[in-house]
């Protein structure tokens, strides 16, 4: 990924020119004008974009308002306006433009809309979010911090709460979206330097890459399942778990409403543990909203509940392995205290490289390493790439009991299990 700075010789701290007053805020309403700004806009190094859409009623989000804007010029994008006959295919043709990076800060949902609007994913990316936490910023920051941080401002937080698919936005409202990405701008060109300064480019560049990898929005049912939080340890559950799931997931996408409109996961988890078999035992779940047994919708949830059970017998059907029954109580007790040495470690050693937790592992990540067997590790994600380097190494050395935790002096620090500092013979770095 090339990424652009313009930042001057400046520590990161400066605080840049304020943004300009928006008062009578651009408003693209017609296809000659969207054609209009994005022609304008196909010499820029980088633009800025933002989305604002509604899903409260919806399982795919409604793309309600596009803020874009390059070095000199920023407009809001009504995609509702007439009726929603605006043509966006010229501002998709920009997005796709490969020699122009498009910033972004948390990223993941716009895409998620082009994607799913329009079946493609703009590239290359910046996201700005994930930037921060790079450099060191904390985890998940917010743009508010980033604008306190780098422009010295404080952000209006009074149209947060807007419904965005209701007309007319008033002025201030405006004001409010096109600000985010008139500050992003800047705040792009801050975290660019930083990363550079840091060498860390190649990080971000990795980072990109998932994020823009396809299997990260498509929303297939027959993974549905992963969402749910309580997992059954019986195969006979697991293999209603999975179908049941799928069968909410796909009923959602077709009648386009939150999963929650179909049942709720509390519905789910007592229809799995009691797999009823006709519509009166389903009426007799507690959790199962009143007239759903006698609705359209039952005996499409029995045949689901019918196919789990018939998945669970078959020959291949295995649980996951962190949910076997067969997992002996020693090696349980044992994966748990490993995975609390991890969490020790990944707290240690990303506050040594200062960077965000949650971007090197989440505690999913680490279960998962703590319980695969020894010699199948290789293929984790926190043994590949720069995660390697700042966590993964020194994890799979805990894991062996080649290296202990433990206090020098005032500090903490990484030890040899044999109880001796000479830490660079194994190449294990000292903190």
């Amino acid at each position: 990924m090339r990424i652009v700075s313009q930042v001057e010789e400046t520590p990161v701290d400066f605080i840049v020119p304020k943004s300009p007053s928006n008062e009578g805020v651009p408003m693209i309403t017609d296809s000659t004008q969207l054609e209009n700004l994005c022609r304008r806009l196909q010499d820029e190094e980088f633009i800025a974009i933002d989305t604002e859409f509604m899903r409260d009623h919806s399982y795919y989000p409604r793309l309600c308002l596009i803020q874009l804007a390059g070095q000199e010029e920023a407009a809001v994008i009504d995609p509702l306006a007439n009726g929603g006959a605006l043509d966006l295919a010229p501002l998709y043709e920009l997005l796709r433009t490969p020699g122009i990076i498009k910033v972004f800060h948390a990223a993941r949902q716009d895409i998620e809309i082009f994607f799913h609007d329009a079946g493609f994913i703009p590239t290359p990316i910046f996201d700005t979010q994930v930037a921060a936490m790079v450099c060191g910023f904390g985890e998940a920051v917010s743009y508010a911090t980033l604008v306190r941080r780098f422009l010295g401002e404080n952000l209006d937080k009074s149209s947060r709460l807007t419904d965005w698919s209701r007309r007319p936005l008033s002025p201030k409202q405006l004001a409010y979206a096109l600000d985010d990405v008139i500050h992003l701008r800047h705040i792009y060109e801050a975290l660019a330097r930083e990363l550079e300064e840091l060498g860390r480019t190649s990080w971000i560049e990795e980072e990109m890459a998932r994020l823009v990898a396809p299997q990260t929005y498509r929303l297939e049912p027959k993974d549905a399942w992963k969402r749910l939080r309580r997992r059954p340890r019986s195969r006979r559950a697991f293999g209603i778990l999975i179908e049941v799931a799928a069968w909410r997931e796909n009923l959602a996408q077709q009648r386009n409403v939150p999963r929650t409109r179909i049942l709720k996961d509390d519905s789910l988890y007592e229809i799995i543990a009691s797999a009823p078999k006709d519509r009166q035992q389903i009426g007799r779940l507690r959790a199962v909203p009143q007239g759903f047994a006698g609705s359209k919708f039952a005996p499409s949830l029995l045949d689901a509940v019918a196919a789990g059970e018939a998945r669970a017998k078959e020959p291949g059907f295995s649980l996951p392995k962190n949910l076997s029954e067969a997992v002996p109580a020693a090696l349980v007790q044992a994966s748990a205290e490993l995975l609390e040495l991890l969490k020790l470690l990944l707290k240690f050693q990303c506050a040594r490289h200062k960077v965000a937790t949650k971007l090197v592992a989440d505690t999913s990540a680490l279960e998962s390493f703590a319980v695969a067997k020894a010699g199948e590790e290789h293929a984790h994600p926190i043994l590949s790439g720069w995660r390697k380097d700042v966590f993964g190494a020194l994890a799979l050395e805990a894991k062996k009991g080649n290296i202990a935790i433990g206090m020098e002096g005032d500090q903490l620090r990484v030890f040899e299990s044999k109880d001796a500092p000479r830490l660079a013979q194994k190449g294990i770095p000292d903190a």
